[in-house]
């Protein structure tokens, strides 16, 4: 009898007779010869159908699949050096469930709406599946990171009263008689959790209300965002160094054949390790006027100016202490300037742009009760955030990390939009 397995575990099966359940992801026939490229999810194999060692059933049963037909297979597991896996399967028999008709996504080229009209169907294709794998596994590092490093996960609440930094970009619903916006940070929740806990986490969906059409932004996006008591700015830039350079290396060993099913050069992201170059914003400012770019002291940067920077580096690179001006209102002054803060923006290389953005927050409460008056903000919805600088302040600082963007460094992409199952752009809601 035939052991039930997945492709994923041939190795654990050579010369063993197994059943899989599969999609044809492709065949072709070389007279009596038919060849299946299956895929169950968990990876490929080929499939070879010998005419003279099958039923005529099975050999007519092969002939009728067609593109995303669905069937168990049943075979010989038998090591073959020509395949990218290393196996290869001698089917013996096979059971169709679904014989597919016209199936809309073939192996010609399609436009992006068609695509992303029918990404439910497009996500079975070997690059979007191997995406898919890299995106879970940098999930499982940035945990695996955290976790085994004191942090504590705490889930911030994605429906809030208001936001600290207005309500411009997000968006809006009812919570029963009162005004509701979905959350695009979880960090002032962090805050608080980490004057409990010492050492925090947050890992859920944010939402932008931005009209953007750019590769880099989605509507709907993933957060990471830790927040650490009694840790200065110049600690935690050593934290989200270790921090990246662990999610890195993690894919790199897990997911090599993912990383080359996508095309990526993988001798890039080896060479991603702690530390990581450092330059001020000052020093940024003065690089980008010798690249003959008009930019002012105290205008924030776009992404041709995070590209231009990046460019000089093979490994992500800081920029700190921007202008108070253009930061957050909790961000904390530079005690030897305070027109700028204690801040930083990590660039990712290869024109990627910004992945991580983060600071020291302002522990003062005196300061933290002029910012809110400054910024004209509302003490009746974030009264407690300001309890937090009353009772027990200390120094803390944190930062947020975008997952989309983090994956489509890692994985070289051009757009953020295949970096999640389903994404949410300015003009798509649609799958």
């Amino acid at each position: 009898m035939a052991t039930k397995t997945v492709i994923r575990q041939v190795s654990e099966h050579v010369g063993e007779t197994v059943s899989i359940g599969s999609w044809v992801n492709n065949k072709r026939s070389s007279g009596k010869i038919q060849f299946l490229q299956l895929r169950d999810g968990t990876g490929y194999i080929q499939g070879v159908i010998v005419k003279s060692e099958v039923s005529e059933e099975v050999w007519d049963k092969a002939k009728s699949l067609t593109q995303e037909s669905s069937l168990y297979v049943q075979g010989i597991i038998r090591e073959e050096p020509r395949s990218a896996s290393g196996y290869e399967m001698t089917v013996t028999d096979l059971d169709i469930i679904h014989i597919t008709e016209n199936y809309p996504i073939t192996p010609k080229e399609h436009g992006v709406d068609f695509l992303m009209d029918h990404r439910h169907l497009w996500l079975r294709s070997s690059k979007q599946r191997a995406v898919m794998v890299i995106r879970a596994q940098i999930i499982r590092a940035i945990q695996e990171y955290f976790d085994t490093n004191g942090f504590t996960l705490v889930d911030p609440p994605i429906l809030t009263p208001t936001s600290a930094e207005g309500t411009t970009n997000l968006f809006h619903t009812k919570y029963f008689e009162e005004d509701a916006y979905l959350t695009q940070s979880g960090q002032l929740y962090m805050e608080a959790a980490a004057m409990a806990l010492g050492k925090v986490y947050s890992f859920g969906p944010t939402f932008r209300a931005e009209k953007s059409k750019t590769r880099r932004h989605l509507i709907e996006f993933w957060m990471i965002e830790p927040e650490m008591a009694f840790t200065d700015h110049e600690e935690s830039l050593k934290v989200q160094e270790q921090f990246i350079a662990h999610v890195v290396q993690s894919v790199v060993k897990n997911c090599r054949m993912e990383l080359e099913a996508v095309g990526r050069d993988i001798t890039k992201l080896e060479n991603i390790t702690a530390p990581f170059p450092r330059i001020t914003y000052d020093e940024a400012i003065e690089y980008l006027h010798t690249q003959e770019f008009d930019i002012p002291w105290g205008e924030d940067f776009g992404a041709p100016h995070e590209t231009a920077i990046a460019e000089r580096y093979d490994k992500p690179v800081f920029i700190t202490h921007y202008p108070a001006g253009i930061k957050a209102f909790y961000m904390k002054p530079d005690p030897n300037n305070a027109d700028v803060v204690l801040c930083a923006d990590m660039i990712a290389p290869e024109g990627y742009g910004e992945i991580i953005g983060g600071s020291q927050r302002i522990d003062d409460p005196e300061l933290m009760e002029q910012r809110f008056k400054e910024h004209d903000l509302s003490t009746d919805a974030y009264q407690w955030y300001l309890d937090l600088r009353k009772y027990g302040t200390v120094p803390h600082s944190g930062f947020g990390l975008g997952l989309e963007r983090t994956v489509a460094w890692i994985c070289g992409l051009d757009h953020v939009r295949e970096t999640i199952p389903f994404p949410r752009t300015l003009y798509r809601l649609y799958p």
